[in-house]
């Protein structure tokens, strides 16, 4: 490819990232000018040493079609690297990109990444056919709590919990405030929007109609559907709403599908700052830690699943069954883990993972899992004499 673009919400690192792999960039969001620049002089904005990073390429739209025709008369690979923390509006005008400019998604950082993790479950240890030995979590229960409230901003990597807490809080105010009206063009209304955020934080990890979003909303202030619709366009944008999509596979039976998207925002951490809740706050009430920690797992595991070009879908039936996390790679395998924070659970878990492979799944068209896991904020991991593993959050790495 002539070029990568990283997306990713903001302070996630795609700058930072950018900069360790280019000989030179240019800074739209440092350049007041930048606009004009497009307009009048492009070439300036383009030349320098490649790779070349644009970062927040999206302040300045028109730059796509100019770097496209410039990979193109170039014909090397590797000559620029775009990173954004919004999607412009959509322009006929604009070419896909398609050929030219690889899309990597950017999302913060795993446990594994933050070092909170032992790193001694890899993803490959997963799908080998040898049980889990020796496998010991770093993180009790309370300290899980504070590693969602802190999230995995890389700004946070050293900060205490303090000025972790004001740095999502102060998140979620710019978001409201500059973020979404600078990306979409359109000033929304900041306390509907915050109202908004606080019901996708109820939710979090689980599904939810447009109507009941609404109904949840309008308990405080008025609010109608299609506003509801915009803010969740406007919060996609900026890379802030990320729902899970839901499963499509071969099934044995006629049982039907379900297909809504379970909710969840682009880390845990905002969940817990739109709610107010602090880690002893969370760790008091385990339902609702429950869903965090299950947001927790499904992040590092989209992360370590992108890592290997897969994609983390959910799945549920007609029948009720559901399964967390499924994880699909492009060539067809598949795999699927339960995420449960606390022991007494690991049991159902287990007999909904076999269920799936058993009963629910056409194996004989996509083939059998490579793994089944059950993910948990417990201490210890080891396999179930089912094959199925019992894995501590905070002991997975890549």
């Amino acid at each position: 490819m002539g070029g990568v673009v990283v997306e990713g919400p903001r302070a996630c690192g795609k700058t930072s990232t950018g900069l360790q792999h280019v000989r030179s960039s240019v800074r739209l969001d440092s350049l007041p000018q930048a606009a004009q620049l497009v307009e009048l002089d492009p070439g300036s904005l383009l030349a320098g040493e490649t790779p070349r990073l644009v970062d927040e390429w999206q302040l300045a739209p028109s730059l796509w079609n100019l770097i496209r025709h410039e990979i193109d008369d170039r014909q090397a690979k590797g000559q620029f690297i775009l990173s954004g923390s919004a999607t412009p509006a959509d322009d006929v005008r604009r070419h896909s990109g398609a050929g030219r400019l690889a899309r990597l998604p950017m999302r913060t950082m795993t446990l594994s990444e933050s070092g909170r993790s032992s790193n001694t479950v890899s993803w490959q240890a997963l799908s080998a056919p040898d049980a889990l030995i020796g496998v010991r979590s770093p993180l009790s229960y309370r300290d899980l709590a504070a590693e969602a409230v802190r999230g995995g901003w890389p700004a946070l990597l050293e900060s205490d919990l303090a000025d972790a807490t004001d740095f999502n809080a102060a998140y979620l105010d710019d978001l409201c405030s500059s973020d979404i009206p600078t990306a979409t063009g359109v000033r929304h209304d900041p306390v509907r929007l915050r109202r908004l955020l606080a019901s996708l934080a109820r939710t979090i990890s689980g599904e939810a109609t447009a109507n009941a979003l609404v109904a949840d909303v309008s308990a405080d202030v008025p609010i109608d559907r299609d506003t509801v619709g915009r803010y969740l366009d406007a919060l996609n944008t900026v890379f802030a709403f990320d729902p899970l999509p839901a499963w499509s596979v071969a099934l044995r039976s006629r049982t039907r599908l379900r297909t809504r998207a379970k909710i969840h925002l682009a880390d845990p951490a905002l969940a817990c700052a739109a709610l107010g809740a602090s880690p002893d706050r969370l760790a008091r009430d385990p339902e609702y830690f429950g869903q965090v920690f299950e947001a927790m797992a499904i992040r590092d595991l989209r992360v370590y699943a992108e890592a290997q070009r897969a994609r983390v879908y959910h799945y549920r039936d007609a029948t009720g069954l559901e399964i967390d996390a499924i994880v699909e790679h492009p060539d067809g395998t598949w795999a699927a883990a339960e995420v449960r924070l606390g022991a007494s659970m690991i049991s159902a878990a287990e007999r909904n993972l076999r269920r799936l492979r058993d009963e629910r799944i056409d194996t004989d068209r996509t083939g059998p899992p490579t793994f089944l896991a059950v993910i948990t904020g417990t201490e210890y991991g080891y396999t179930l004499p089912s094959g199925v593993h019992i894995v501590p959050l905070a002991t997975l790495c890549p």
